[in-house]
């Protein structure tokens, strides 16, 4: 039953991106990457990873989308045609996905008994009864991210902190004309007078 609700949740994700790919309507394509996000969370938590599915809601379905919602403020709601486009970069994309999916290869199926959690389950069974002493969280998959992986979620940490700091600065840049752009008269300039009569703005 679950191996059938995952395939039926990937088979939407598919349709999904197959629409964005398709639209060109920005706000359509904000609101279905927020949807496949909002689908992923569900996969994972059908996979029983769910400390994963709630930061794929948080992070993808709603600071992603809020983000994409607020740059959209600043542009047109509908993309520019396109012309042709460049064979290399399908090339390039198709090549890198190949090579993700080689790379899933060596990872053990779902559920199999010979996988790490399986073949080695004296290290669940520290986390179990070791953790609260160690780490002093009564939460286990706390003591796993916030101590044990302590560094990686830290990185994790830095990665999404960095995105939105530069994400909120080409928000709120300005632009601003260079003084050689400016003009010689600005509007709301009081007029003076020079020396030989004539009327001039400072």
């Amino acid at each position: 039953m679950e191996l059938l609700v995952t395939l039926v949740l990937l088979t939407f994700l598919v349709a999904i991106v197959i629409g964005i790919i398709v639209l060109r309507d920005l706000l359509a394509g904000v609101i279905l990457l927020g949807l496949y996000s909002l689908i992923a969370a569900g996969i994972f938590v059908v996979m029983d990873a769910v400390d994963v599915a709630f930061t794929e809601a948080a992070v993808g379905a709603g600071i992603s989308t809020i983000l994409f919602l607020g740059a959209m403020s600043f542009t047109r709601h509908e993309q520019k045609p396109r012309g042709h486009d460049s064979l290399v970069t399908l090339v390039f994309v198709v090549i890198t996905g190949a090579l993700l999916i080689y790379g899933t290869f060596d990872m053990p199926h779902y559920g199999s008994a010979d996988s790490p959690a399986q073949t080695h389950p004296q290290l669940a069974q520290h986390f179990i009864h070791k953790s609260i002493n160690e780490t002093g969280m009564p939460n286990i998959v706390t003591s796993v991210l916030a101590s044990y992986r302590g560094y990686d979620t830290l990185g994790e940490v830095v990665v999404v902190f960095t995105a939105g700091i530069a994400v909120l600065s080409i928000l709120g840049l300005v632009r601003r004309r260079p003084e050689e752009e400016a003009p010689e008269d600005a509007p709301g300039d009081l007029p003076t007078i020079t020396q030989d009569g004539s009327e001039h703005n400072v």
